[in-house]
């Protein structure tokens, strides 16, 4: 009995390898007793293996187009004020009163603030002094006159008229002293109104009103801060001096302040100035831009990424930056032709950045390229064509290079 069992295991085991065993080790004749078994259904499996192999890959394409591109080169800098002034007084008092808003944007000329005028009175003295001699040179006028016409006809004496004269050189003297005190005077009343002395933006007061104001005061009564227009430095490797230059000598260079992430335009302005040196520390050249500001969504101290348009690249052909492949030989892309099937093709390559490629040799505008898909793509390989729109590759990707 027990050599019965055993026998039974052993064929259950032999018959459970044949089935796991793969069909290139069968013997010859069990596998022409399965076909001839089978033979019905043939041609349906064998049908829908060959149908697999024929499918065609789906891949995004897009046209090779002709175009001009603006090429662009971007620096990291940050704003600064064209101009900055720390408003201090110019006479020592008490501060009467404060005539500004913090943040408030002024003019130059603006009274900001005003110091106690009492202790300047000297010009209304010297007013009245002035006047007072004015009135003595007059009459020292008409005795000169009398004294000189009695002399003529001898009615009077020589003497009498020099001396009316000597009365008349010595009161103008005392009219233009106290001229000059009445203007020196008067600049020191005005300076009690304390004025902007440029157009800007003020910052955080640095004195209450009440307090007893200096000239030598360092903190001062407040910054005015200068942010329309408003400048911007930035650097760029030394590379690119000879493109800068160029541009500059074309006329005006135009520049984009960015955000920080380089897909927001903030502002448009200016290239200003190129540095006349090199930081040989860090092989960098500095740069000046100017923006207008007109949305104040410039800051003083704000960093930005600043892009400069040194040159345009007219009339070349253009294909997305994600249709270029590289391969062991280079860069290439894969072209869709009539029928439906694609070439690899070698291409020479201008510029390329992630979003446009400028292609200099090996294809024609107009040529249907692969943008997205290449996972199984070789040439002859069949593709089914879908939009373009599907991949983000149509024409609004080639607006610039950096």
């Amino acid at each position: 009995m027990r050599k019965l069992v055993v026998l039974l295991l052993i064929v259950a085991a032999g018959v459970a390898a044949w089935k796991l065993l793969p069909e290139k080790y069968w013997p010859t004749a069990l596998l022409a007793s399965r076909d001839s078994g089978a033979g019905a259904e043939q041609p349906r499996r064998g049908g829908r293996r060959g149908g697999l192999g024929d499918e065609p890959t789906p891949v995004i394409a897009t046209k090779a187009a002709r175009r001009d591109v603006p090429v662009f080169l971007e620096g990291v800098g940050s704003f600064q004020a064209p101009n900055t002034a720390t408003v201090r007084a110019q006479v020592e008092g008490v501060l009467v009163e404060v005539a500004f808003r913090e943040g408030q944007d002024v003019k130059a000329g603006d009274v900001l603030a005003r110091i106690d005028p009492a202790t300047y009175q000297a010009y209304d003295q010297a007013v009245a002094q002035k006047a007072q001699y004015e009135a003595q040179l007059e009459n020292a006028r008409r005795d000169f006159e009398r004294y000189s016409r009695l002399a003529k006809n001898d009615y009077g004496t020589q003497q009498q008229a020099d001396t009316a004269k000597s009365t008349i050189a010595q009161l103008e003297a005392q009219v233009r002293y106290y001229g000059a005190l009445i203007d020196q005077a008067k600049t020191t009343l005005d300076r009690t109104q304390v004025r902007a002395p440029i157009s800007g933006r003020t910052g955080v007061r640095g004195v209450d009103q009440g307090n007893y104001v200096t000239a030598g005061d360092a903190t001062g009564i407040v910054t005015i801060t200068q942010v329309q227009p408003i400048a911007a430095l930035f650097t760029l490797p030394q590379q690119n001096i000879p493109a800068i230059t160029r541009a500059l000598a074309r006329g005006s260079v135009a520049v984009e302040a960015l955000t920080g992430d380089g897909r927001t335009t903030l502002d448009r302005g200016r290239l200003e100035v190129i540095d006349n040196q090199v930081d040989q520390t860090t092989g960098t050249v500095r740069l000046k831009a100017i923006f207008d500001n007109k949305e104040l969504a410039l800051w003083p101290g704000q960093f930005t990424t600043i892009r400069t348009a040194v040159d345009v690249l007219k009339d070349v052909v253009t294909t997305p930056g994600q249709a270029v492949q590289q391969g062991p030989d280079g860069p290439f892309v894969f072209v869709v032709k009539p029928d439906q099937t694609v070439e690899q093709r070698p291409v020479e390559i201008t510029r390329q950045d992630a979003e446009l490629a400028v292609i200099a040799k090996g294809l024609e505008a107009g040529e249907t390229i692969v943008t997205t898909g290449f996972a199984r793509l070789r040439t002859g390989a069949k593709v089914a064509v879908g939009a373009p729109g599907d991949a983000g590759a149509g024409d609004g990707c080639a607006r610039s290079f950096g």
